[in-house]
């Protein structure tokens, strides 16, 4: 009886051992089945529209010129997948389900976009399915480098030269500040004021002193006036709401 008493649960947790080092990794329904988008590829497409869309947000609008740098499997593969249809989508607005996208490219140069389309490698690294997107209009410049990372996730990983980790599952807001004490005080209490709350923050600068990105994941988007709030801080150089593309 004693043997029976202290064998049975070592004999359950060993089960319980060999059973777990057979069972698969947990997956979401979303690995399984993949968003809802126009295909091929959840990766080379639903991802590569949702950088281009980030890309735009960051610009404030359609650009008038894009240069678009594809690395890695986006680069061997990524006309086949239909990326450059629809980064150049993503580029114009379109959603990664719009049935626009099969046409997109032939959509921008209709619109007056000049998108041009290479095949780099990218120094560092990187995600075999990453893009660098340069888009000019008006005077204004914006360089974002995208990996979108399978299942229609993205990250990005690059603004203007400064690292950044961004998903585009939230509004978010970027800011570019002068690197001085009490900036991101000065920021949470202008977004504070305007009852605008904060899921993730995240902020990083080439050196001290100079300029310094910031990075507000929200829980919903910024209204006019909490943008307006921030763009009138004195260290703040300019503010950016964009909305979430995941």
């Amino acid at each position: 009886m004693d043997r029976q008493t202290t064998t049975r649960p070592f004999a359950r947790a060993c089960t319980t051992a060999r059973l777990r080092d057979y069972l698969p990794p947990m997956v979401s329904l979303l690995d399984i089945i993949g968003p809802v988008m126009v295909g091929p590829s959840s990766s080379h497409t639903a991802g590569a529209c949702r950088i281009g869309l980030f890309a735009r947000g960051m610009l404030g609008s359609t650009p008038e010129k894009a240069l678009v740098e594809l690395h890695g499997s986006f680069a061997r593969t990524g006309v086949g997948h239909g990326t450059d249809r629809a980064i150049a989508g993503g580029l114009l607005g379109y959603q990664p389900d719009d049935e626009r996208l099969r046409g997109a490219v032939d959509d921008a140069a209709k619109q007056g976009v000049v998108v041009t389309f290479e095949n780099t490698k990218l120094r560092g690294e990187h995600h075999p399915n990453t893009t660098r997107l340069t888009l000019e209009k008006g005077g204004k410049k914006v360089t974002v480098i995208g990996s979108s990372l399978g299942a229609g996730r993205i990250m990005i990983t690059e603004i203007d030269g400064y690292p950044v980790e961004i998903s585009g599952s939230f509004p978010v807001l970027v800011i570019v500040a002068q690197d001085k004490p009490g900036m991101i005080n000065a920021v949470t209490g202008a977004l504070a004021a305007e009852e605008v709350n904060i899921s993730t923050m995240r902020v990083s600068r080439r050196q001290k002193g100079g300029d310094a990105i910031h990075i507000y994941e929200l829980d919903a988007p910024a209204s006019a006036a909490a943008l307006e709030h921030v763009r009138e801080l004195p260290a703040v150089k300019h503010a950016r709401a964009i909305d979430r593309v995941s």
